[in-house]
């Protein structure tokens, strides 16, 4: 991808796993808008670790979903949760291997239901993992049982998405 990255804005503090700033052991993963895809990049390193240097399926499977995810928090500017999702490992992952995670949209004519693709690729842009994932959106009336306070933070979020 030759295309400009443009940052985007993300939660400050929490302890997600995947984009929390205040998880210890998290991903803390950040993201950029390239083109049509929502990218993050991520080098993984021993804590991630499954078979002897190799990253845990579940670590690359989180990274497919969380920029799902975050796709559509940046094409949509709302609220999702996943509702399913499904991954193919293509090859194995060594740790302290550079990678970059990108979504895009692939279906948006069901709303509220988004489908999404997700892959991972090393820096020679080999495949490595791929994803595809069903999310819901949500409307600010159905997050009744998100405080007040992790509302305000997201919509926040969304005001500063450029474009």
């Amino acid at each position: 991808m030759d295309e400009e990255k443009i940052e985007m804005p993300k939660l400050d503090g929490h302890h997600c796993f995947a984009c929390g700033t205040e998880n210890p052991k998290g991903l803390n993963l950040n993201f950029y808008r390239q083109g049509d895809f929502t990218c993050a990049d991520f080098t993984p390193d021993k804590l991630y670790e499954g078979w002897d240097n190799v990253v845990h399926g579940g670590i690359l499977s989180t990274l497919l979903d969380e920029v799902m995810s975050w796709t559509i928090i940046y094409a949509k500017k709302t609220f999702m949760v996943t509702r399913s999702m499904t991954v193919k490992y293509i090859r194995p992952v060594e740790v302290g291997t550079p990678l970059i995670v990108k979504g895009r949209i692939i279906d948006d004519s069901k709303a509220p239901k988004v489908t999404v693709m997700a892959e991972i690729r090393d820096m020679e842009d080999r495949l490595l993992t791929k994803g595809q994932g069903s999310f819901i959106m949500l409307s600010r009336e159905d997050m009744s049982s998100v405080p007040e306070k992790s509302k305000k933070e997201m919509i926040d979020v969304f005001d500063r998405i450029p474009g």
